[in-house]
Parts: structure tokens; sequence; C-alpha cells
């Protein structure tokens, strides 16, 4: 109890009096988290709550990854360079080797890689800014229901009015096009934006480019059918618009192969990575541009903290590691359990409850069960019962299940097992 009571006062002094009030995860998860480990994080107190959150996509190889840590340590000891600029650095070097080895090579994917600012919106800025550039077009399509981060060009094509009601005229010159979801997907989506193009009094320019999620994470884990993604890629290439693919989320393996948009066998013109590129949660994010349109003047696109160098070294370690364990089939292993212990545990529940998903992402949506209430009552009760899982989508209707791609199948049980459990407390009351 003195521990309760001393956690409280801290919650309700030390951050309410000195954090701002645009915090939001802490609302939702109240305790005071101080170490972690693999798919586990524990509170001062002591308390083990299992993570389905992983730093928003952040942490696919899990909190403290061993080797990749072991690696970082050792680099820190050597007195590697810790902030570089753009400068050349063994570590920058030799991410860049394996990421072509281990990654492009293999693929037979052709891009050159800028190094933007810390976080996925900076390589978000940076392609729209260079999409425009290429083509000497201002306009951008983007989807409804898409999330593409928090500054104001990301902002601006990003679906979500609400996250972007105070970037005032954030969204001049973008056009959201319908996504596959809901009452569009039985509607062709991508015959509509054709006519659009070609019908002179549409009213609506070609854009520069086409910003795409091969999966909506933050829209409610939404799924983009195979045959769609290959006809956006052949309406882009037909129409001259360029393709850029937001893979900051469900990347990195989060869907089983590294990049999620291989399952359609497309390739953008402009892909993005962040979160867990650098595989230890430290802040990088990536632009790969197809060769022919890196056409950047040197310093046009610039940034203090584009070459964290310890997020090279880990992304280094983190791409070893996947190799070494053959992530990719253990993540297929993952989804074999998760899509049938949701269907046939939770699901079954009510014919409202929908489930979405793939590889290790995985939303279920009681939009028409409850709603974004019922949502949020049964994660309160998850994180009562030692579980971190939030909700996502339109009203926050959908609990979104985004483990460590390295979690262990007994904890990954036992995380779905307490879902199952919320619901049934909070549906029997």
């Amino acid at each position: 109890m003195d521990v309760f009571k001393k956690q409280e006062f801290n919650i309700n002094t030390t951050f309410e009096k000195h954090e701002s009030n645009v915090r939001s995860y802490c609302r939702n998860f109240p305790d005071i988290f101080q170490r972690a480990k693999g798919s586990i994080i524990y509170s001062e107190s002591g308390r083990e709550y299992i993570d389905f959150l992983a730093g928003a996509g952040a942490l696919n190889y899990g909190h403290n990854n061993d080797f990749i840590k072991q690696k970082v340590m050792s680099y820190l000891d050597a007195d590697g360079v810790a902030h570089g600029l753009d400068l050349y650095t063994s570590a920058k070097q030799s991410f860049l080797a394996k990421f072509s080895e281990l990654i492009l090579s293999p693929k037979k994917l052709d891009y050159k890689i800028q190094f933007c600012g810390p976080t996925g919106t900076n390589a978000v800025e940076a392609a729209l800014k260079l999409a425009k550039k290429i083509t000497k077009r201002p306009g951008i399509f983007s989807f409804m229901g898409a999330y593409h981060g928090m500054t104001l060009g990301s902002l601006s094509v990003t679906g979500n009015i609400g996250v972007k009601a105070g970037a005032i005229g954030a969204s001049n010159q973008v056009t959201f096009m319908p996504y596959p979801y809901g009452f569009m997907e039985t509607f062709d989506t991508i015959e509509f934006i054709d006519s659009v193009l070609n019908d002179v009094n549409s009213g609506i320019e070609k854009p520069s480019a086409i910003i795409f999620e091969t999966v909506q994470a933050e829209g409610g884990i939404v799924v983009a059918p195979i045959a769609w993604m290959q006809r956006l890629r052949n309406l882009c290439t037909q129409h001259n618009i360029l393709l850029i693919c937001d893979d900051i989320q469900v990347g990195c393996g989060r869907t089983g192969p590294f990049f999620s948009f291989e399952r359609a066998d497309i390739v953008p013109d402009m892909v993005i990575l962040s979160k867990s590129i650098s595989g230890y949660g430290f802040p990088m994010s990536l632009l790969l541009i197809k060769p022919d349109i890196d056409i950047w003047k040197p310093g046009e696109h610039s940034g203090t903290f584009r070459g964290n160098q310890l997020a090279f070294v880990g992304a280094t370690a983190a791409l070893e590691y996947r190799e070494s364990n053959n992530l990719e089939q253990d993540v297929k292993i993952k989804e074999f359990f998760l899509k049938n212990f949701i269907t046939k545990e939770i699901a079954s529940i009510s014919e409202k409850i929908k489930v979405r998903g793939l590889g290790m992402i995985w939303g279920i949506d009681v939009a028409k069960f409850g709603g974004g209430s019922l949502a949020k009552q049964i994660t309160s009760r998850c994180f009562e019962l030692g579980l971190i899982v939030e909700r996502v989508g339109r009203d926050d209707s959908v609990i979104k299940i985004l483990p460590p791609l390295t979690i262990e199948i007994p904890i990954l049980q036992k995380g779905c097992s307490i879902i199952k459990q919320a619901f049934e407390e909070v549906i029997s009351k």
C-alpha cells in the first residue's frame, strides 16, 4: 500500500506539475515504468506488464534485445562517434553495406538511402518535398484513414481531422481518396481515382505523388488487398505519378517480409522507414529513393540529427539478428496463432466483432459492438490485468495487437487470454 501511495503521489504531482498536457499514452497506462526486457515492462513497484504496444511499432526486436544491446555497448566502450551529422563514419558504412547485403540485393531492389531527421514524420516531409521538386506539381493524393505523422506536411496527408485540428490550412493541395474499407470495399476506388485523373472537369489536378500505407495501422488495422496495391502501382505508372509507401509502422518485418509491400510484388518509387529500423528504439528514419529520381542538391534537405550513430549500430545488429534467427518464418508461426485465437476465442462472441490483420499486427473492431466506449473499457481492464494494449481507428473502436516480433509463444498466449478475459468481464457487466 505504501508503494502504491508513493507511485500515485509521483504521478499526480511530478508529472502533472511539470509535463505538458499533450501527453497521451501515460493517461491510458497510469503507472511508472522502470525497466523492460523482451516483451515485459516492469513498474517501479515491480509489477509486470505484457507489452502489446511495442513502442507503437518501434520495438519489433523487443526491449533490450541482448544481441543488439551488446553491439551498442561495445561501440560505446570503444568511444565510437556518437554524433556525426552526415559525415562518413564507420557506423554508417557498416549499416549501408549490411542493408544492401541482407535486404536490398536479395530482393533485387535498387534504392538510394537518404538519412532524414530522427523520426518518421521527418522522412515523410522529405518524400513530399522531393516528389514536388521532381514533378513540379504541388498536389498530393493521400487516403481516407491515413496517418503519416504530426508535422505540418505529414499532417496534411493524414486523414484524422481531430489530430490536425491545430494545424490550420495544413491540407491545402492534398486530396483524400477512398481507401478500400467499409462500404468502399465494394467500390472500385482505383477506377474512381483513374476517372478523376482523366476527367478535365473533375476539379482535381494531377498530383506529384500518391502516398499510401499497405496496412492502415492507426486507421484501424485496415489491410489493403494485393490486387488493389498492384493496380495502384500501375495507375501511378500510367499517369506519371510517384508512388510513396509509408512503411514506418508495418515495415521492418512486422507483416512477415522486411517490407510490407513485398506481398503485392510491387516496387514503390519511394519507401519511408522509421520506428524499428534502428532495432533498439533509437530515433532513426530513412527515405529509400529510386536512383533516377534522387535529384537532391547537396544540403538541400538537411537536419542536425540525421546521422544517429547509435541507431546505425543498432540497425546493423538488428539486420544480423533478423537473418540469423529466421525472424520472418517466426512471424508466420505467430501470425497463425494470433489469427486463430482472435477469430475463435474473441470474434466468436458476436458476429458484430470484426477481426483484421496479418503478420504481427491485428485489430479487434468493436465499432458495431459497443464502439469506442467498450474498447476503452476492455483495454483499461487489460491494463489492470497486466497487459498494455492500445486502441486505434475511427472513434478508437479497434483494439490493436502489436507485440514485439520476438515475443515467446507462452507470453503471446497469456496476453491474448487477458484480452479474452477482459472482453468477458466487461460484457458481463
